[in-house]
C-alpha cells in the first residue's frame, strides 16, 4: 500500500467528498433529540456512517479510502456535530488512531490497519485510569501468556472516559507491558470475552457518546497490536482538542438551525414586542443572527486549527523521509498545539455564551423539555469542560511572555 498520502494536488473536492454523507447527516439530525431523550445509543447511525466509508476519510485513495485532508475531515466532523454532536465526539478516538497509522512506518502492520478502516472497522478510546491513580501512573497491564503461543498477551485493567468504545471494533488502550515496562497502545479487539463496556457516563451533556467504563479481564491482544507509545504521532494532543472544537462549532450551528425553526413557527408575541409578528421582530432576528455569527466564528477557528494540523502531518512525513530535521518537525507540532489551545480558549466561552443567548429568541417556551433545546448548551458545556481551557489560557500566556512551549502530552490523575 502507498505511504504517500493526501498531497495538496490529490485531495478530493470538499463538496464531492461531503455529498454522500449529507443525506446520512440529515437522518441523524432528525432523530438526535429523541435519541437523547430516550437515551438510545446511535449504534445504527454510526454503523451507517462506517459502511459509507466515513471512518476511512483520511485513508489515501490508492489504499481504498477517500483521501481527505485534515481541513476536510474537520469540516465534515463539524457538519456531523451540527446533526448530532455526540456522534462526532464518539468518533474522536477512531480518527486519532487512523492518524497514527497514517504516519506510521510503511509495512504490513500499517497496511493491515488501513485495510480495516476501509472495511468499516472503528476504534474507540480507553486511556484514562479509574480512581485516584497518580498522574502519570498506568495500572492497566499487558503480560505475555505462553498458553497463547508466540506473541500472545493478556491485558487487565479498568478504564473510564472510554468515549466511543461501545460502538467500536477495536479499543485504543493505554497500558504498560509487564515484561519490558514499556508504555504501549494496545489495540484490543472489543468483541471478545474479557472485554466489557459500561454506558455509565453520568454527565448532563454528550450523553450518547458511548462514554463509560471499559474493563479488561485476561483479554487477548497480539504483540503486533502493541504499539510503543513513544512512537505515537506527535500532534495527537492538538488533534484530540480540535475534534472538541468541531463539536463546539457544530453545536452552535445546530442551535442556530433549531432556534430559527422555532422562531419561524411561533405565533404568539408580547404586547411590548418590537413587531406584531415574531419572525419579523428585529430584536429576535438579531439574537438568531448573533448565534449564527458565533457558528461562523467557530467554523473559522476549526478550519484554522485544522490547517495547522495538516502542516504537522506533512512535517511528520517529511521528517520520516529525511526532508526536514526533527527539530523543525517539533517546531511545526508546537504551532499546531498553539493553534488548538488558542482555538479552545476563544471558542469555549464563545460557544457556551452563544448557546445561552439563543434562549433569548424564544422567551419561556424555549425551556420546554419537550423541545429539548437545552441539549445544545449542555452538550457544548460538557465538551468545553474537557482539558480545562483556563489552563490552556495560562500556557498560551506563558508562551507569549516567557517563550515556554506548550506541553505535548497531557494526563489526568491524583496529585503525587
Amino acid at each position: 500500500m502507498s505511504q504517500q498520502t493526501n498531497t495538496r494536488d490529490a485531495v478530493v473536492d470538499y463538496d464531492r467528498l461531503a455529498a454522500p454523507f449529507r443525506p446520512i447527516f440529515e437522518r441523524i439530525a432528525a432523530g438526535a433529540s429523541a435519541r437523547e431523550k430516550d437515551h438510545r445509543l446511535p449504534h445504527e447511525e454510526i454503523r451507517e456512517l462506517a459502511q459509507a466509508g466515513f471512518g476511512a476519510l483520511r485513508v489515501p485513495v490508492a489504499d481504498g479510502g477517500l483521501g481527505a485532508s485534515l481541513p476536510q475531515l474537520f469540516a465534515l466532523l463539524t457538519e456531523l456535530a451540527a446533526a448530532d454532536s455526540n456522534i462526532s465526539q464518539a468518533l474522536r478516538a477512531h480518527f486519532a488512531f487512523v492518524e497514527d497509522r497514517l504516519v506510521a512506518a510503511p509495512g504490513p502492520g500499517r497496511d493491515t490497519w488501513l485495510g480495516r478502516f476501509v472495511r468499516g472497522e472503528l476504534v474507540g478510546n480507553s486511556w484514562t485510569e479509574v480512581g485516584s491513580v497518580a498522574v502519570g501512573d498506568v495500572l492497566t497491564k499487558v503480560s505475555p501468556d505462553a498458553s497463547l503461543g508466540r506473541g500472545g498477551f493478556r491485558i487487565n485493567g479498568t478504564k473510564y472516559y472510554s468515549t466511543g468504545s461501545i460502538y467500536a471494533d477495536w479499543l485504543d488502550t493505554y497500558a504498560e507491558r509487564t515484561d519490558t515496562g514499556v508504555r504501549v497502545i494496545a489495540a484490543v479487539s472489543s468483541r471478545q470475552p474479557g472485554v466489557t463496556h459500561g454506558d455509565d457516563w453520568d454527565g448532563f451533556g454528550q450523553q450518547t457518546t458511548g462514554t463509560g467504563t471499559s474493563t479488561f479481564r485476561n483479554a487477548v491482544v497480539e504483540e503486533e497490536n502493541l504499539i510503543d507509545f513513544d512512537t505515537r504521532f506527535k500532534y495527537q494532543t492538538a488533534f484530540y482538542q480540535v475534534v472538541l472544537l468541531a463539536v463546539l462549532a457544530g453545536s452552535v450551528r445546530a442551535a442556530e438551525r433549531e432556534f430559527a425553526d422555532e422562531v419561524r413557527r411561533r405565533s404568539r408575541t408580547f404586547s411590548h414586542a418590537a413587531s406584531p409578528v415574531w419572525r419579523e421582530d428585529p430584536q429576535i432576528l438579531q439574537v438568531i443572527g448573533e448565534v449564527g455569527a458565533a457558528g461562523f466564528a467557530g467554523e473559522a477557528i476549526v478550519e484554522k486549527a485544522a490547517h495547522a494540523l495538516e502542516s504537522a502531518y506533512r512535517a511528520a512525513l517529511d521528517a520520516r523521509a529525511g526532508r526536514i530535521s526533527t527539530e523543525r518537525e517539533e517546531e511545526i507540532n508546537d504551532l499546531a498545539e498553539l493553534a488548538s489551545a488558542e482555538g479552545q480558549v476563544a471558542l469555549t466561552p464563545l460557544a457556551v455564551n452563544a448557546l445561552s443567548h439563543a434562549f433569548d429568541a424564544l422567551a419561556a417556551s424555549a425551556t420546554s423539555t419537550a423541545k429539548n433545546l437545552d441539549r445544545h448548551w449542555r452538550n457544548a458545556r460538557t465538551a468545553g469542560n474537557h482539558n480545562p481551557w483556563v489552563y490552556k489560557a495560562r500556557l498560551v500566556g506563558d508562551r507569549s511572555v516567557n517563550g515556554t512551549e506548550l506541553p505535548r502530552v497531557w494526563a489526568i490523575g491524583a496529585a503525587k
